[in-house]
């Protein structure tokens, strides 16, 4: 059943520098200008990571693709809502 595809990962689990990679490539994949930051790449990952502190980005890890990535609750919740399409028209 696809409603188990996505599971989410508490940020808390994953070893600094894993976070950290997966923080780095939602800022490349969102197109963020790390020159925006003063600190480039660095400054970005710190930012994200208090939206994590927050809750207002998760992360998911993909059961089907075997792919962990950072999503914004919109992102979470749309594939949430994608999947249950796919399943009623299936």
């Amino acid at each position: 059943m696809s409603g188990d595809r996505f599971i989410e990962v508490p940020y808390r689990m994953l070893p600094g520098e894993t976070l950290d990679a997966l923080l780095e490539v939602f800022v490349t994949r969102q197109g963020y200008d790390t020159t925006d930051t003063g600190e480039g790449m660095r400054g970005w990952v710190a930012q994200l990571k208090t939206q994590l502190e927050r809750g207002e980005l998760l992360i998911a890890h993909d059961l089907k693709t075997e792919t962990t990535e950072v999503m914004t609750l919109a992102q979470w919740r749309s594939f949430g809502r994608d999947l249950a399409d796919d399943e009623e028209e299936g």
